[in-house]
């Protein structure tokens, strides 16, 4: 946007959906401006639609309505709004949303498109970082065209190796290879999930480094050439490489290694004439040399932490920057007090990988008192749809210091209630009390080495139609199914019918090989039809009939709820039916295979 053209923004259309798309609304309202939710099938009656001054159907001629930029824009046009606040994901990274928007006439809250492809790439992304002095982990500067290629790179600067999407984010693109067995399906595999997640199948090599801290500063830059950093986050646990608690300051981060971290920071910003809200994310070793991992161009889920210690309302930064005012700080006159730190609840079975669990909230109810924040996206009632991310709310709060704000957090996720679906309340429970947590010890291994904190999966939900797809006809059932519950660590051998069927679908037998390993499916052994405990997409299937398996073996993945799951075989034996195709739909109890015991040698 250029500066002679500032702008009065009186409306503005919120390109995204579920809590941030509310935590929008709201900054917007207290500013008085009014605004325009967008909305696909099935969400007439969702939060944000509920929460906007006015809302529009948006229907795509194919995929997400919040992924379908021509449709967006036209909505916004017909809505004569002023501007387009994209929220995070979806199209929020996106420069070629941010260029229709623009020329139409319409500002864009956020950088420019031409900063968002810089950074957005995350290649061109180091080699901006190592012009302006912020070193990054070793790596290539360019996109890997074959496993054969990213072979002989790993070969050559060691193992593990990191395999990351060029246009990723959000920890979606990103594959670990630990030694040269496991390159070639890190590879294939990253590049079709960047593909499917980000249009752009490009994948590029870093070292993959041990036992790091994920530490991201938190940058703001406005119109008038004034870039400031307001300080690091500490979002070191996470499961599947996305952040589950982040904190603020971090417990890590001495004020020497801050200095450095902000001021390096503010100069990568600035080099790329950075505009609006903006997140460096860095490594940070033991001894506390910290290096370039990615710039997220865009407001992030964890800013609460940030807003928290600094009393600055970020939204409401991004509306006044994006109008042309000059940010409303200063770097002198910015003094972080306190600690804060945030829960992501999520509707997902911390026992079964996380494995996620749509379904419809049948009590609601959220913590409150002194230095407790919700910023929610759903209520009692609403239903969580299999079709976007597992969040319900952000549970934020904020004390004098790091031992106030973890009791606080105790206090508060116990007095969270939840029902209808699972959530990872529990789950940040046993994290908040875990020693190494406490210490401020934590890194990005917390889960692998501190398996104890992962709970015990729910009891399955147990229903005629468990699920069901909106629109979908109504499965056929088949034979009791065998499962082994337990429940206050006492278990019952239980029969269920009315589960859904699947047709058979053969496949061509192939050779042995050698398998992925995952947890095992959380159901007795004693049944031989390994049966899903989510909801989702088959994405890939790793087996045949035919094909030996072994307890934990990889049998099929799932996409459910934007995250990638893999399912594990619940025994030893033979796979001798295959229930299962890529592309196949699965509800919760949906037969996956048959696996038998080994026949007995001669």
């Amino acid at each position: 946007m250029s500066l002679s053209s500032p702008r009065t923004i009186r409306s503005v259309l919120v390109a995204n959906r579920g809590e941030i798309a509310l935590r929008v609304m709201k900054a917007c309202r207290e500013l008085g401006i009014a605004t325009v939710a967008v909305y696909g099938e099935g969400e007439a009656d969702a939060p944000h639609v509920r929460y906007a001054d006015r809302a529009y159907r948006v229907r795509p001629e194919a995929g997400s309505p919040y992924l379908a930029i021509d449709a967006l824009v036209a909505t916004a046009r017909a809505a004569s709004v002023d501007a387009v606040h994209p929220g995070y994901g979806f199209l929020a990274e996106n420069p070629a949303f941010a260029t229709a928007v623009t020329a139409s006439s319409i500002t864009w809250i956020g950088p420019a498109a031409e900063t968002i492809a810089t950074m957005g790439d995350k290649i061109a992304a180091r080699r901006a970082a190592a012009r302006a002095g912020v070193g990054s982990v070793p790596g290539t500067t360019t996109p890997v065209e074959s496993a054969a290629e990213a072979t002989r790179w790993a070969d050559a600067h060691g193992y593990p190796v990191a395999v990351k999407a060029a246009a990723g984010g959000g920890g979606r693109g990103f594959r670990v290879a630990r030694r040269a067995e496991e390159m070639g399906s890190a590879f294939s595999e990253c590049r079709g999930e960047a593909e499917r997640y980000f249009g752009n199948p490009d994948v590029y090599l870093e070292r993959y480094l041990e036992r790091p801290r994920h530490v991201e500063v938190q940058v703001f830059g406005d119109q008038h050439g004034h870039v400031v950093a307001l300080g690091e986050r500490d979002c070191s646990i996470q499961r599947r490489h996305q952040k589950l608690i982040e904190e603020s300051p971090s417990p890590a981060v001495t004020e020497e290694v801050r200095a450095d971290l902000k001021s390096g920071s503010v100069a990568l910003a600035t080099s790329v004439s950075y505009v609006g809200a903006g997140t460096i994310e860095y490594l940070l070793a033991a001894d506390g040399s910290f290096s370039f991992l990615e710039m997220n161009t865009r407001i992030q889920v964890e800013h609460t932490v940030t807003e928290m210690v600094t009393g600055i309302d970020l939204v409401k930064e991004q509306l006044r920057v994006a109008s042309g005012e000059p940010l409303s700080f200063s770097r002198e006159a910015l003094i972080p007090r306190g600690w804060a730190i945030e829960c992501r609840i999520n509707a997902e079975d911390a026992g079964r990988n996380f494995a996620p669990a749509p379904g419809t909230i049948s009590r609601y109810r959220e913590p409150t008192g002194f230095g407790v924040r919700v910023d929610g996206a759903m209520g009692e009632g609403d239903s969580i749809s299999p079709m976007y991310d597992s969040l319900i709310a952000k549970l934020v709060v904020w004390g004098r210091d790091r031992p106030e704000a973890i009791a606080r957090m105790r206090r508060a996720l116990g007095d969270f209630e939840i029902a209808g679906v699972e959530t990872t309340i529990p789950f940040h429970e046993r994290v908040l009390g875990h020693e190494a947590f406490v210490a401020g010890e934590a890194t990005t291994t917390f889960l692998d080495e501190f398996p104890d904190v992962l709970t015990r999966p729910y009891p399955p939900r147990v229903s005629a139609s468990p699920n069901p797809v909106p629109g979908a006809a109504r499965p056929e059932t088949t034979e009791p199914l065998g499962l082994l519950v337990e429940v206050n660590g006492q278990r019952f051998d239980t029969r269920i019918t009315g589960l859904p069927g699947q047709l058979t679908v053969p496949q061509r037998k192939r050779a042995e090989r050698p398998r992925r390993r995952s947890a095992a499916a959380t159901q007795s052994p004693a049944s031989t039809e390994l049966v899903s405990a989510i909801q989702g997409t088959v994405i890939r299937v790793e087996v045949a009939p035919g094909d030996a398996v072994a307890t934990g073996d990889v049998v099929c993945v799932v996409e459910a709820m934007k995250m990638e799951n893999e399912i594990g075989a619940h025994r030893d034996g033979r796979i001798t039916e295959l229930h299962v195709a890529v592309g196949d739909s699965l509800a919760v109890g949906a037969v996956i295979a048959s696996i038998v015991d080994e026949p007995a040698r001669p």
